[in-house]
């Protein structure tokens, strides 16, 4: 048995670590735009990251770095480093040189435009603003946001049935380009379980399967997708299941406000997809419902149009059979095996349930045991306002 206390100071809930953002003159009018994650004893690394082929300068940077431990991350956002070539990694040999010697082997992330150089200066300039004896997390999360209209946190103090415990937090942001391959979504943890690597790397590759990678926004997936874990192990405390079990509920929690605070969306949907031939086929089913535009643009109108959700099931490329499928929104039935329920009073029913904020659409697909989540969002007006001046 254990216990999971939430807790309100995020990345800097474990013991040792500090964060805080500044602004380094990147976005306008003095917001914040520059963030670190510190921690006074190094930390093993557990991380992982876009498949996209475009892989931004950062994600290039860390890579090369082979096996190493670490107690600094630089964030910034407003510009991802990304198509910028060998360039855009000098950049950041450059800017991080520049680090106080208090960061040990430091890492850097970025987020925003594609295709534009760093302003070296200003992020150089910006780090001299950093104090690394704070603890301001709040501060570090508002700064590594971009379209994100609410900045995105999670902390527990895990209590084990001995008495003892560790801590274990997080900071994410994300609301548009987010359809994570891997792992614009950047998200980093920080713990001070006595977790190893090599544990802590199985574990995160494991819980992305069913957190970040099941959400998605608008189905595209960026140049710079980042998870990173970083544990300075100074609690001494660590037991697997529990670790994994905490760490997978602040992650979920974090990608379901990724898809709720999706750029211009009203609704954060989840697609249960039960009885596939098995959960690979599951997810395949799911996750081209939570990506379809024509499914998200029913959801944004609030029309239980199920002949959409029955449609896209059946081009996910599974197998799936007309006589075995069972649709449902939350608890309303509309179709089942075979047998249309979608009359007056049940279309009443649905629209009501969409009508919410927050809701479940069901298929059960007939065959077998095969089962996956995936978590969407409908798409209106906003999203193309948003993303038709993206750059400006």
């Amino acid at each position: 048995m254990y216990k999971l206390v939430e807790l309100q100071s995020g990345v800097c809930s474990a013991d040792g670590f500090y964060a805080d953002g500044v602004s380094a003159g990147l976005k306008p009018n003095g917001a914040k735009d520059m963030a670190f994650i510190y921690s006074d004893t190094l930390c093993e690394v557990a991380s992982t990251f876009t498949t996209n082929k475009m892989a931004a300068a950062p994600i290039k940077h860390f890579k090369a770095k082979g096996a190493f431990e670490t107690n600094f991350v630089l964030i910034n956002s407003k510009n991802a480093n990304a198509m910028t070539g060998s360039a855009g990694v000098r950049d950041i040999e450059e800017i991080l040189s520049t680090l106080p010697s208090d960061a040990i082997n430091p890492v850097m992330s970025s987020t925003g435009v594609i295709g534009v150089r760093v302003p070296k200066e200003k992020l150089i300039a910006g780090a001299k603003l950093f104090d690394l004896t704070q603890q301001q997390p709040q501060n570090a999360a508002e700064a590594i946001m971009t379209t994100d209209s609410f900045s995105k946190q999670k902390a527990y103090r895990v209590e084990l049935e001995d008495g003892s415990s560790f801590n274990i937090g997080a900071m994410a942001k994300g609301a548009g380009m987010i359809n994570p391959a891997m792992a614009t979504m950047l998200c980093f943890i920080t713990t001070d379980a006595a977790v190893t690597k090599s544990e802590m790397q199985e574990i995160l590759d494991e819980v992305v399967q069913t957190t970040f990678n099941a959400a998605s926004v608008d189905g595209d997936t960026s140049t710079n997708d980042t998870v990173m874990l970083l544990a300075n192990k100074k609690s001494g405390v660590y037991e697997r299941e529990v670790f994994k079990e905490a760490l997978h509920a602040i992650m979920l929690f974090l990608a379901r406000e990724m898809v709720r605070d999706g750029e211009g969306a009203t609704k954060l949907v989840t697609y249960n997809v039960t009885g596939a031939k098995d959960d690979v086929e599951a997810q395949k089913v799911a996750k081209t419902l939570s990506d379809s535009l024509l499914v998200k643009t029913a959801l944004y109108g609030e029309d239980p149009n199920w002949g959409r959700i029955a449609s896209t099931v059946g081009a996910s490329g599974v197998e799936a059979y007309e006589e075995k499928l069972t649709i449902s929104f939350d608890d309303v039935c509309v179709y089942k095996q075979g047998e249309l329920y979608f009359d007056e009073i049940m279309e009443q029913k649905a629209a009501e349930v969409m009508k919410k904020s927050s809701f479940t659409i069901s298929c059960d697909l007939g065959i077998a045991n095969g089962k996956f989540e995936a978590y969407g969002c409908d798409l209106g007006y906003e999203y193309v306002k948003i993303n038709a001046d993206y750059r400006t």
